[in-house]
């Protein structure tokens, strides 16, 4: 039997800034892109994929990550040197950071990350090898 993560997908309201956003960062973490097509793309790691679309069956215009779902993704970002770059260009890439007060122990003393959040608000955790 197979475990971990065999997917996400993310539906999303602007496909076109969310591919420039998602896009970006999922390159800059290793990942490749895998599909594309008119409704979305996907990009792949290893074994695992993630999708993001705007299906015709979408019934709103917003994400609000504080409602009840999924409230953020969390990925390996290598090295806190990896993960110290990836911030330093996430704003021209469609990211702001989050909670960059605490940057980078946010999570907590022993915790090596940063928090970017989209235009569209979607939240994703870069977290640094231990």
């Amino acid at each position: 039997m197979a475990f971990g993560v065999h997917h996400i997908e993310i539906w999303v309201a602007d496909l076109d800034s969310a591919r420039r956003s998602w896009g970006w960062l999922l390159v800059k973490l290793g990942w490749s892109v895998d599909q594309e097509w008119d409704g979305g793309m996907s990009w792949r790691c290893g074994d695992a994929y993630l999708v993001i679309t705007r299906p015709p069956a979408l019934s709103g215009d917003a994400h609000d990550r504080r409602l009840p779902g999924i409230n953020h993704v969390a990925l390996h970002g290598g090295s806190a040197a990896d993960v110290d770059r990836i911030v330093g260009e996430a704003i021209d890439h469609g990211w702001s950071s989050l909670y960059a007060d605490r940057y980078p122990h946010a999570g907590g003393p022993d915790h090596y990350a940063a928090y970017l959040e989209n235009e569209a608000g979607f939240k994703v955790e870069v977290v640094g090898a231990s």
